[in-house]
C-alpha cells in the first residue's frame, strides 16, 4: 500500500466535500447511510475500532484499518482523526485500489 498517494487522495476527496471526520459527524454519515467507505486509523483505541466496525459492518459499509490518527488528520488539513468516512463512490473506487496495491 502507498500511503502518499492514499493521503493525497483523502485530500482530494476533503476538497471535494466527499469526506466525513470527526466523531460525531462520521457516526452521523454511518447511520444515515452516506457512509460509502470507513477509514479507521491503525493506532485508534480497541474500543474506538470495535464501535466503528460494529456500525459499519451492521450498514454493509466497508472497513480499513489503515494511517495512523496524525496521517488520517493531516491528509485532511485537520487534526488528529480517529476514523473518516468518505461518501463519494467514485473515491471510494480510488482507495481501495490504493489499499490493494
Amino acid at each position: 500500500m502507498n500511503e502518499q498517494k492514499l493521503m493525497s487522495i483523502l485530500g482530494l476527496a476533503q476538497k471535494a466535500g466527499k469526506v466525513v471526520s470527526g466523531d460525531f459527524a462520521v457516526q452521523g454519515a454511518l447511520k444515515s447511510g452516506k457512509a460509502r467507505l470507513l477509514i479507521i486509523a491503525g493506532d485508534a483505541s480497541a474500543s474506538t475500532k470495535k464501535e466503528y466496525q460494529y456500525q459499519a459492518q451492521s450498514r454493509n459499509i466497508a472497513v480499513y484499518c489503515t494511517l495512523s490518527k496524525e496521517q488520517l488528520g493531516s491528509s485532511i488539513g485537520k487534526a488528529l482523526r480517529a476514523a473518516v468516512v468518505i461518501t463519494d463512490e467514485g473515491f471510494v473506487k480510488s482507495v481501495v485500489k490504493t489499499l490493494e496495491e
